[in-house]
C-alpha cells in the first residue's frame, strides 16, 4: 500500500483544505475560524488577523478581537468591512465587537449552496488524483514494470481509497450541512 502513498497525501490534503474552507463559513453562531481568511497590513506586511490580537468569544453570538497594539483597530475594522462576512464591526478605542445576527432562512440556502459547491470541487480534486495514479500505472504497465494483473489490482485499490476519501467529504459536508441548518 505504500506505493498509493503520494496520492493518499494529496486526497488528504483536499479533505482538510475543504475542512478550512468550511470553518471560514459563517454558522449562525460566533466561530474565530471565519476570520483566518482576513489578513491586515502591519507595519507594511499582510499579517493573519490571529496574529495581531487575541480573539475571544464571551457568548455564543460574538466574537472580540483585542489587538496588542492599539494603532492597528483601524486597519482590523477594514479588512472586516472589506471581506465578505458581512458583519459590521464596532470599534471602542479599545477592541472590536463582532456580532453575528441569526441567519435568515434564504443566506442559510445560500452558504448550504456554498459548502455544496466546496464539497464538490474537493470531490473533482480527488478524482483528479486518481485520474494521475490511474495513469502512472498505465505508464507502468507499459513500460513493462508492472504485469496486467497488477494494474488491474492497483486500479481497483486506487478506487477504493477513492470511494474512502469521497465519504469523508460527504461526512464532513453533511456535518457543516447539519450546523448550518440548525435555528
Amino acid at each position: 500500500m505504500s506505493e498509493y502513498k503520494e496520492f493518499e497525501d494529496k486526497m488528504q490534503k483536499a479533505v482538510q483544505f475543504l475542512e478550512s474552507q468550511f470553518s471560514s463559513v459563517r454558522a449562525g453562531r460566533a466561530n474565530a475560524g471565519v476570520l483566518d481568511q482576513i489578513s491586515i497590513s502591519y507595519y507594511g506586511t499582510m499579517t493573519p488577523l490571529q496574529q495581531v490580537g487575541s480573539i475571544s468569544t464571551p457568548d455564543p453570538r460574538s466574537l472580540v478581537i483585542q489587538p496588542w497594539d492599539a494603532g492597528v483597530l483601524r486597519d482590523i475594522e477594514r479588512a472586516i468591512q472589506e471581506s465578505d462576512l458581512g458583519i459590521n464591526p464596532q470599534n471602542d478605542g479599545k477592541v472590536i465587537r463582532l456580532s453575528f445576527p441569526q441567519l435568515t432562512e434564504e443566506r442559510r440556502k445560500e452558504l448550504i449552496k456554498q459548502v455544496k459547491k466546496y464539497a464538490e470541487d474537493s470531490k473533482v480534486a480527488i478524482r483528479n488524483v486518481r485520474r494521475d495514479a490511474m495513469e502512472q500505472f498505465k505508464k507502468q504497465q507499459k513500460a513493462s514494470e508492472i504485469t496486467e494483473d497488477d494494474l488491474k489490482d492497483s486500479e481497483r485499490d486506487m478506487q477504493k481509497i477513492t470511494d474512502d476519501y469521497i465519504k469523508q467529504i460527504d461526512a464532513v459536508t453533511v456535518k457543516k450541512e447539519k450546523e448550518l441548518a440548525e435555528i
